[in-house]
């Protein structure tokens, strides 16, 4: 085995394994694109190692993959960014208008971080409930304390509780009011928003 043969065999599998967690990690377009060219990178070492060792079926399996990997970097990099730019703008000019109310991007706000007053983090945003029939958001479901989704703990927000701001969301209630929300069953969520005395003092379940 000569030298390039075995850098090959080093990058095939680490660039596999590092696109494999920047894609996982759902981190956003440019990550999530990102990490489909370090996977282009690792199909054509795979190729080149195939080439090199005559193995024809890894040879074929890893020039599909590349086909397969450069339509995800031009899923992520190129068609979702300018998605994710035309959305990021039109929010920016709702914010300069006067007679528009002010836009968010549904899109950005799941998968963003929910910060208290003075910029720490209380969880991250799964999902926006909406209503059909106003085309309101109903409850936004946040997530706690979790690492990659294992013991995370789901609650209901009101949305008039929450900023939806670039970047980050920021919240009106602080890290014990949110804690003190009932928990979600991560399978089973209501079909409408929770009211907490302790939260919304005054109003009934």
């Amino acid at each position: 085995m000569n030298m390039l043969e075995w850098t090959l065999g080093w990058i095939a599998p680490a660039a596999t394994m590092i696109a494999a967690m920047m894609t996982a990690a759902n981190a956003g377009a440019r990550v999530t694109g990102s990490g489909f060219v370090v996977f282009s990178i690792g199909s054509i070492a795979w190729s080149l190692v195939a080439s090199y060792s005559n193995q024809r079926n890894l040879l074929l399996t890893n020039l599909f993959l590349t086909v397969v990997n450069l339509i995800g970097v031009w899923r992520w990099l190129g068609r979702q960014a300018k998605h994710d730019v035309g959305s990021a703008r039109a929010a920016r000019k709702s914010k300069k208008a006067i007679s528009v109310p002010r836009l968010f991007s549904a899109s950005a706000a799941v998968g963003a971080d929910v910060v208290d007053s003075i910029g720490e983090k209380l969880g991250v945003v799964i999902d926006l409930m909406l209503t059909q029939d106003q085309r309101s958001i109903a409850y936004v479901v946040i997530s706690q304390h979790g690492v990659g989704g294992v013991g995370e703990t789901l609650r209901a927000v009101d949305p008039a509780q929450l900023e939806f701001t670039g970047g980050a969301v920021r919240s009106k209630m602080s890290g014990h009011q949110l804690d003190a929300l009932p928990a979600l069953e991560a399978d089973n969520w209501p079909s409408a928003l929770p009211v907490h005395e302790e939260t919304f003092p005054g109003r009934r379940h």
